[in-house]
């Protein structure tokens, strides 16, 4: 219980002394400031854009698009993969496509996403959605057959019906496994938002890192790469709450 209780102490101490030895690192000039960006600057530059605002207009927008696409992809992907469960048949003529769906880097089709969705925050949720869709489609139906076959045994021992089955062992069964897709997803979701304002926005995290970055401010880049970290921790906390409060 003690070591666990120091565990948030070395992790201050690891982050605080990476700070330190990369500060001094470019201080000294042995790491140009241009190519690696500075901590004080990076402290400033987060100061002055959160006190503008403008941080906060960046962050809204990936977070709603990268929420929305998680819901929607997380969702779909999940409900599919349960229901192939009820259709051997129909799972067996769909595997070869998911898995050549699921082989193509969903980043190719970011420009076709763009041309059907357009340049607004459509496209952006999107291509969230598509990543989030097919690593929950995959996770969920083989959730569903790592469900205990003897219940499924037992089921049918006593005329249940398939349908039944599904609906009182395979959906309780496969539960654990969507919560972890959801934990999961919440990564892919924001790679999809960032990678759709990459392409095509006017606002997002994305763009603003993409334009600090041709600008060559990396402090600026640092910035929008902590507040993407910082929100992928949110998220996963409040999804590991959402899975302690309904753990099987």
């Amino acid at each position: 219980m003690a070591s666990k209780a120091r565990i948030p102490i070395y992790q201050t101490l690891l982050i605080a002394g990476i700070l330190i030895v990369w500060e001094v690192l470019v201080r000294t000039g042995v790491a140009p400031v241009y190519l690696y960006g500075q901590p004080s600057g990076i402290l400033q530059k987060l100061i002055a854009l959160t006190a503008s605002g403008e941080l906060f207009t960046h962050a809204g927008a990936t977070a709603f698009e990268a929420i929305l696409g998680f819901v929607v992809g997380t969702t779909l992907g999940s409900v599919t993969g349960l229901a192939l469960w009820l259709s051997e048949t129909v799972a067996r003529i769909l595997r070869p496509i998911i898995v050549a769906i699921n082989g193509v880097p969903k980043i190719a089709l970011a420009p076709l996403v763009v041309v059907w969705f357009g340049v607004d925050i459509g496209a952006k949720v999107a291509i969230a959605a598509s990543l989030t869709f097919i690593v929950a489609l995959i996770s969920v139906y083989q959730g569903t057959q790592e469900v205990d076959p003897d219940l499924v045994k037992l089921m049918r021992s006593l005329g249940a019906r398939r349908l039944t089955i599904w609906r009182k062992v395979i959906v309780p069964g496969a539960s654990p496994w969507i919560l972890a897709t959801m934990r999961l997803n919440i990564g892919f979701a924001m790679i999809g938002a960032v990678v759709g304002e990459y392409i095509s926005a006017k606002v997002g995290l994305g763009y603003f890192i993409y334009n600090a970055g041709a600008l060559y401010d990396l402090n600026s880049v640092f910035v929008g790469i902590f507040c993407l970290m910082v929100m992928a921790l949110v998220l996963d906390f409040l999804l590991v709450k959402v899975e302690a409060r309904f753990k099987w």
